[in-house]
């Protein structure tokens, strides 16, 4: 199994995001580092929560919610910080919340997160959020047709085939695996306290079932799903 971070995922690489933030690596390195440790692993073979004995670090493999979303936890190794905390009645008053898009192809969505005064603890795992390659190529396709969209209209005029050839080449366009050997691309790291799946956000689930359109993957709302994640994240907010 080989595994590549996508520029979504070198957000998290980024000192000015809000989420899970790894400042002591490069993302070549890290890279380099989770497919030392991870390459030999058969995702489409392991079983949901199968921990597997390493020297280190120990992994714990979970299935995603849609058959090419896959979830590995892997014990950190990097100075990452924890991403989530109970809410409790001392850090309640640093709850904050606002409308936010993760890149400008996706719609705002509301949320809600902790700002602490003295910082949070380190974290013990990593939750790397893996999608395949056909699904990164599908989305990449569907963002590409969005761009191409907007370009028009902003141009009125429609580009002929070989101009829609001729946009992919150029860097705000072109497929940011072009030629490159990958099975699964990182698409989001979790700092966490635990080797168990978070339940993905209330917001994140809606944003998916809006479609590839609307920079969601186009899985349809689970109303159960949707329901135990609200249970969950009205106890728990992510910390920035």
């Amino acid at each position: 199994m080989k595994i590549k971070i996508t520029n979504f995922g070198k957000r998290h690489f980024d000192s000015k995001f809000g989420g899970t933030k790894i400042l002591d690596m490069t993302v070549e390195e890290f890279e380099k580092a989770i497919n030392e440790d991870l390459s030999w692993i058969d995702l489409d073979t392991c079983k949901k929560g199968e921990q597997i004995n390493m020297l280190l670090p120990e992994v714990v493999v979970h299935e995603g919610y849609a058959p090419f979303c896959k979830l590995i936890a892997i014990k950190n190794f990097t100075d990452a910080r924890i991403g989530s905390l109970p809410i409790t009645l001392e850090n309640y008053q640093y709850i904050r919340s606002g409308y936010s898009a993760r890149r400008d192809s996706e719609l705002p969505v509301f949320s809600r997160w902790l700002e602490l005064p003295l910082g949070k603890p380190k974290a013990e795992w990593l939750m790397l959020i893996l999608y395949s390659k056909e699904q990164i190529e599908k989305e990449w396709r569907a963002d590409l047709e969005n761009k191409i969209n907007t370009y028009e209209n902003d141009h009125g005029s429609v580009l002929t085939k070989e101009d829609r050839e001729g946009l992919k080449k150029l860097d705000a366009f072109k497929y940011e695996f072009e030629g490159v050997d990958f099975d699964y691309g990182v698409v989001a790291i979790l700092g966490q306290s635990y080797s168990t799946e978070e339940p993905m956000k209330p917001e994140t689930m809606i944003r998916n079932a809006l479609g590839v359109k609307e920079g969601g993957s186009g899985v349809p709302l689970d109303k159960e799903k949707y329901l135990n994640s609200v249970d969950f994240w009205s106890k728990n907010c992510t910390v920035k």
